[in-house]
C-alpha cells in the first residue's frame, strides 16, 4: 500500500492529522515512552498522553501506566483489522432494518390547507422540541398553542417568540406569562414560521391563519438543510422589526447545554444580572477542525435576541472567553468568523 494512503485511511476512521503522526510513530517504535512518541510525532508529551488515552478506548493501543514511566503499545494491526471488522458485521444488520423501515427525513414535505391543520402540526412540533424552537404567530392564534409553548419552555428549551397582529387581539390573547424564553410583538402581519432544533418547521402565509376560509396553504417540513434558512430569515428580518415585550430571568448555573444559541443567550442574562461567568467549552478550531477544549471567564457576548442587541450581522452569536493563552471566540455549529465551533458548552459562576 502507499504510504500516502494509510493516514488518508485513517482520518476516515476519524482520525485527525496528529492522531495519524502520533499513531503511525507508535506503530514504528511497538512500544515506547511517551517523550519518545512525541519527538517522533513532532508534538508534546502531554497530547501524546491525551490522543493515547482516546486510541486505547478505540482498541488502537494500550496503556500501561503501571510501568515508571508509563510506556504505551501498539496492539498488533491484524487484531485491530478483526476487531474492526468484527464491529462493522454486527452494525449492519441494525443499519438495513432502519435504512427499510423508515422514510428519510430529509425527503419529508407536507402541504396542508385548512387552518385547524396547520395548527395542530405547530402543536405536535412545539411539543417535539427538545433544544431550541423559533415561531411567529398570530396574536388571536396564540391561546391556541399557549399551553404548549409553556411546557417547552418549562423542560428547558429556548423559545423565541414573534406575536404579530396584535392590533386587533383581546388582551386575553397576550397572556404572555411564561409563553417563551423572549417575546416580541409587531403589529404587522407576517407568515407563520416554525422551526424546531434546526430540523423540521412550518411555513404558512398570514392570510391562511388570519381567515377561515383562506385559499392559500402552509408546507409543514421535515428537513435540516431548509430549517437553519427559515430560522435565520426569522432572526434576520423579522425579529429586528419586533418589539421586545418580555423575556424570562436566567435559569440557575451550573448549566450544560448543546444548543449554542441557548448557551448564549444565558450568558447574556447572567452577565446582565451582575453575575460573573466561567464557560467550559469543547468543540473545534474552526482554522483546522481540530478537537479542542477551552476554560475561562466570559469577558463579552455578541447576540440578537435579547434587546439591547450587540451582534454585527442578525445570525451572529458568540462568546469570547478569556483562557490562559488570551481571549477566543466561540460560535455555534457553522461557525466561521469565530476562533471555536462549539458541540457542547457547560456555563458557572466565576469565583
Amino acid at each position: 500500500m502507499d504510504d500516502r494512503t494509510v493516514p488518508d485511511l485513517l482520518r476516515r476512521f476519524g482520525f485527525s492529522d496528529k492522531e495519524v503522526d502520533t499513531y503511525l510513530s507508535l506503530l514504528e517504535h511497538g512500544e515506547a515512552k511517551a517523550s519518545t512518541i512525541a519527538d517522533a510525532a513532532g508534538v508534546s508529551k502531554r497530547y501524546v498522553y491525551s490522543v493515547s488515552e482516546s486510541l486505547a478506548d478505540r482498541g488502537f493501543v494500550e496503556v500501561n501506566d503501571h510501568a515508571v514511566p508509563t510506556t504505551i503499545r501498539a496492539i498488533p494491526p491484524e487484531d485491530v483489522i478483526d476487531r474492526l471488522r468484527s464491529d462493522v458485521d454486527a452494525l449492519r444488520p441494525g443499519l438495513a432494518e432502519r435504512f427499510s423501515r423508515v422514510e428519510r427525513e430529509t425527503e419529508q414535505f407536507e402541504v396542508v390547507k385548512a387552518r385547524a391543520t396547520v395548527l395542530k402540526r405547530v402543536r405536535s412540533l412545539v411539543d417535539d422540541a427538545e433544544d431550541e424552537l423559533t415561531l411567529s404567530i398570530p396574536a388571536k392564534r396564540l391561546s391556541e398553542i399557549r399551553e404548549h409553548l409553556v411546557d417547552a419552555v418549562d423542560r428547558g428549551v429556548l423559545v423565541l417568540l414573534i406575536v404579530t397582529d396584535v392590533d386587533g387581539a383581546a388582551d386575553t390573547d397576550l397572556a404572555l406569562d411564561g409563553v417563551a424564553s423572549v417575546v416580541r410583538g409587531w403589529r404587522e402581519a407576517m407568515p407563520t414560521l416554525l422551526t424546531v432544533d434546526s430540523a423540521a418547521g412550518v411555513v404558512a402565509p398570514p392570510e391562511l391563519l388570519r381567515r377561515s376560509n383562506s385559499d392559500r396553504q402552509a408546507i409543514v417540513f421535515a428537513q435540516e438543510q431548509i430549517a437553519p434558512v427559515i430560522a435565520g430569515s426569522f432572526l434576520g428580518n423579522y425579529w429586528p422589526a419586533a418589539d421586545e415585550v418580555a423575556t424570562v430571568d436566567p435559569v440557575p448555573l451550573p448549566v450544560e447545554y448543546a444548543d449554542f444559541r441557548h448557551t448564549v443567550f444565558q450568558a447574556t442574562l447572567h452577565r446582565r444580572s451582575g453575575t460573573a461567568i466561567r464557560a467550559t467549552v469543547g468543540g473545534r478550531r474552526t482554522d483546522d477542525d481540530e478537537a479542542v477544549e477551552i476554560r475561562g471567564r466570559v469577558t463579552d457576548v455578541r447576540q440578537g435576541m435579547v434587546e439591547p442587541t450587540n451582534n454585527e450581522f442578525p445570525v451572529q452569536h458568540s462568546l469570547v472567553v478569556e483562557t490562559g493563552a488570551g481571549p477566543v471566540t466561540v460560535g455555534g455549529q457553522g461557525a466561521f468568523v469565530e476562533d471555536v465551533e462549539a458541540d457542547l458548552v457547560v456555563l458557572e459562576r466565576d469565583a
